[in-house]
């Protein structure tokens, strides 16, 4: 037997195993980097949840006007005799929605008069939805909160969510929302029902007066 097949022969295994711990080597080596740094840039995220099905809701609410507001809130709170009062100034955008409940409508409110005209009673306006809009507001400044800095901003936006509620009434989000339904829902029933549509409000039931 030639001397170089002999060397050839003996030498294949030694390759062979080379060979194998190359290939063993590449497929261990990502999960032997991810070990020895701890501080990767791209951490891997593992997220696990189940969500569940709690409640189903008929809508029937149909919103007619948004109201948008800024305001500067400076919430001040005095909790300790002695101390300075805690303050934070928020500057607060919200917004309040103005609708109708259109569940409320009955069938004895839909009126048809001959065949040209047909009343609709429609259910008072209602303010939907009032809140802060959390991305369009921050935190301006705190003051004197003694490391209870969350809770103090946290009580600031509350209040400044229920100020976004008494602005919206105060500004006539109810009476617009009442001149919107007009403009809106009057030339829809037209075209769906082909008459005239006269819109008027509903009239709280007479109070029954109970026996003495």
């Amino acid at each position: 037997m030639p001397p170089l097949f002999r060397l050839l022969r003996r030498l294949l295994p030694l390759l062979f195993l080379v060979g194998l711990g190359w290939f063993l080597w590449k497929k261990v080596q990502p999960s032997l980097f991810d070990f020895s740094n701890p501080l990767t840039p791209e951490p891997r995220i593992t997220v696990t949840h189940n969500t569940v099905l709690t409640k189903i809701e008929a809508l029937g609410r149909l919103e007619l006007v948004r109201y948008q507001f800024k305001d500067v809130v400076e919430y001040r709170k005095s909790t300790y005799r002695f101390l300075p009062d805690s303050k934070v100034a928020l500057i607060v955008a919200g917004n309040a929605i103005g609708c109708l409940d259109l569940r409320k409508v009955k069938p004895q409110d839909v009126v048809f008069e001959g065949d040209s005209v047909v009343r609709v009673a429609l259910p008072a306006a209602e303010l939907c939805t009032w809140q802060v809009d959390h991305s369009q507001s921050r935190v301006y400044s705190t003051q004197n909160s003694f490391f209870n800095d969350a809770e103090l901003v946290d009580e600031g936006y509350k209040y400044a969510e229920k100020n976004v509620q008494r602005a919206a009434l105060q500004s006539g989000i109810l009476a617009q929302t009442t001149q919107n339904a007009e403009q809106i829902l009057r030339p829809m029933l037209e075209t769906m029902t082909g008459r005239r549509v006269i819109l008027t409000q509903q009239t709280a039931p007479p109070l029954v007066p109970q026996r003495r």
